[in-house]
């Protein structure tokens, strides 16, 4: 089961028969294996990542940390419930340290991004502060690196 994983995680576009033989199954254990982990939500979909600075789409992309009052029996989880219903919301994670939430963003300006953050998140009961911050460029995502795009050869006339 791991090793299906594993592979998944790499690269969700292998089909069954490439899972079968990586994985030393059969095609037959491949398709049932995964078709259990659907259903017990071990595998919570699968999706592609794009480098979007490539395909020339303009998004602002912000990680924002937040301190929260935990909620009395339900802790941090009633507050985190609410902040993952939001659209803008992308990824959401518990931490230790200064801040107790971690919230990835992404939004199509800069304004907007900070929209969300001074009317919506900001004003949630129980959170009590936050701290922005924007990502400017990607590196690597998920174990997979962000090619440099190759620069455009310059023309000049010397006159």
């Amino acid at each position: 089961m791991n090793r299906l994983l594993e592979l998944l995680e790499q690269d969700c576009t292998l089909d069954d028969e490439q899972l079968a033989s990586m994985a030393d199954m059969t095609v037959e254990q491949v398709r049932a294996e995964r078709a259990r982990l659907e259903k017990e939500g071990i595998i919570l979909g699968y999706q592609a990542i794009v480098d979007w600075d490539r395909a020339k789409s303009e998004a602002v992309t912000a990680l924002i940390e937040v301190k929260v009052t935990p909620q009395r029996v339900e802790g941090f989880d009633r507050v985190a419930e609410r902040i993952y219903q939001y659209d803008e919301v992308q990824s959401l994670y518990l931490m230790s340290g200064a801040y107790d939430l971690t919230v990835i963003i992404a939004g199509k300006t800069l304004k907007e991004v900070a929209s969300f953050v001074g009317n919506r998140l900001a004003t949630l009961e129980g959170v009590t502060t936050t701290a922005t911050h924007f990502i400017l460029k990607k590196y690597k995502e998920k174990n997979l690196i962000f090619q440099p795009q190759v620069p455009q050869e310059r023309e000049f006339i010397f006159v």
